[in-house]
């Protein structure tokens, strides 16, 4: 049986990669006591590595595909090919981004005050360029943790990655400029990508990831209406298309079933019960494929 080997990144991305799995259709499962993640997929062979590596791996030829951040392809100089970007992350929906981040009364307040001065972070190749664009000389060392704790006392400034920055703010720092903004991305080998098979394998997979994350912020609500009401009613909701309507046995009555935004919904629902609508049920989504 031919078989896509795909990497999955372990550590803070793990647990939300494997939800959002679960959403589009796969069930991926790793022990406490393993690295070898099993799926219920006999064509899918997953492996688990730090999202730092998966990108090299893929490259070589290692993995014909894997699930990363843009700033491991951008680090790694990696040639893949990019499926597809999947922004989801441990924490929010918003781009993971790397920061320039200094003491809150440092007198560095841009890229030209870091002349001479020392930086840590995990990113050293993004900041060496980040220098380098602003003509700036400065000593970048690579950070194995903790790098918010580094500062004053064993460097100047650090370039870190954030969600919110609120971590930063604990420690006492504040960001001066942004290096890179990254989201997930699901990169191929370009090889595997010419093989019929492993693209078909992998666009399915983009698609239903894509889809699950569609889905996350829509809901399904359905109701019955009556049909001196159905207008009203209609312009109060904002679905994909149309909504759907279906006869009721019952004369003068309707079923209304349509897709809305989530927020929307505790706004929405008291106006339509008071326009005519009953038996209003609102239902979660694993899919939406547009």
């Amino acid at each position: 049986m031919t078989k896509l080997r795909i990497g999955v990144p372990k550590g803070s991305l793990q647990e939300a990669t494997f939800a959002l799995f679960k959403k589009a259709g796969w069930d991926f499962r790793v022990s406490t006591r393993s690295y070898q993640p099993v799926v219920d997929d006999d064509e899918l062979e997953p492996v688990l590595l730090r999202a730092q590596e998966i990108p090299r791996y893929v490259a070589m030829g290692v993995l014909d595909v894997g699930l990363t951040g843009h700033d491991n392809v951008i680090e790694s100089e990696a040639d893949v090919y990019e499926v597809s970007e999947l922004i989801y992350s441990k924490a929010t929906s918003r781009p993971y981004r790397w920061v320039l981040a200094v003491p809150n009364n440092s007198p560095i307040s841009g890229p030209k005050d870091l002349q001479g001065k020392r930086i840590a972070t995990e990113l050293v190749n993004v900041t060496k360029r980040y220098l380098e664009k602003h003509g700036v000389t400065a000593h970048v060392e690579f950070s194995w943790g903790a790098t918010e704790v580094k500062v004053p006392d064993l460097v100047d400034a650090i370039v870190e990655g954030t969600e919110t920055g609120s971590t930063l703010a604990a420690h006492g720092l504040k960001i001066v400029d942004t290096l890179l903004e990254s989201t997930t991305r699901l990169v191929a080998n370009k090889e595997s990508w010419q093989d019929d098979w492993k693209q078909r394998k992998i666009e399915n997979i983009a698609l239903l990831l894509q889809g699950a994350l569609d889905a996350e912020t829509l809901v399904g609500l359905k109701m019955n209406v009556s049909k001196e009401n159905l207008d009203a009613v209609i312009k109060l909701l904002s679905s994909l298309r149309k909504p759907t309507i279906s006869p009721l046995e019952e004369d003068g009555w309707v079923a209304l079933e349509t897709i809305i935004p989530e927020k929307t919904v505790r706004h929405i629902v008291p106006e339509l019960r008071r326009n005519g609508a009953q038996g209003l049920v609102e239902y979660p989504l694993n899919k939406v494929i547009y």
